[in-house]
């Protein structure tokens, strides 16, 4: 038995384990994220509920069935804050955005669950969709460089920021 703590096999089996574990990567937490942006968080959270046709609008923006009832959101001096979560290639990823006047004004990777494709929760990456506005068409108004190896970490980035700029555009539709 105590062989069995020096075996290659066993410390490989210990090393794995504490990998997965560390997969995991929590850059901001959602309530750190939105308590930076919001006075008080309790006044400034709002639910918006989904009707069959919203689904359908924002399935077509993620790519896949979007079956949530609904989605809270913060509310700020004229600005939403959003935390919305995207599967990249196995797991979700939790961003955070900040809209205001229709544009994004912070973009963050707040989690990240996968085991590559990192690299976007780096400003070199995340700045670029600052200032990102919605076209008719439901597509972000600037080119997103992508990040090799982070297809689809960067694609679920893309997906989150626009559904949280049709979000925006929602509420702003529901305030008139």
């Amino acid at each position: 038995m105590k062989y069995l703590f020096r075996s290659p096999l066993f410390i490989l089996l210990i090393l794995c384990c504490l990998a997965a574990g560390k997969l995991k990567h929590v850059h901001l937490q959602p309530e750190e994220f939105i308590k930076s942006h919001v006075k008080n968080k309790k006044e400034a959270s709002k639910s918006l509920w989904l009707n069959k046709e919203l689904k359908k609008k924002i399935g077509k923006i993620l790519g896949r069935p979007f079956k949530t009832l609904r989605i809270r959101y913060w509310s700020h001096e004229k600005k939403t804050i959003w935390v919305l979560s995207e599967i990249g290639k196995t797991e979700p990823i939790t961003f955070g955005f900040v809209i205001k006047d229709k544009k994004i004004e912070v973009a963050k990777v707040l989690i990240f669950r996968e085991s590559r494709g990192g690299e976007i929760h780096n400003e070199f990456f995340t700045k670029q969709f600052l200032s990102c506005k919605l076209t008719k068409k439901k597509k972000l108004t600037k080119k997103i460089d992508g990040i090799t190896g982070a297809t689809l970490s960067v694609n679920a980035m893309k997906k989150t920021a626009r559904l949280a700029l049709f979000l925006d555009q929602l509420n702003l539709q529901s305030k008139k």
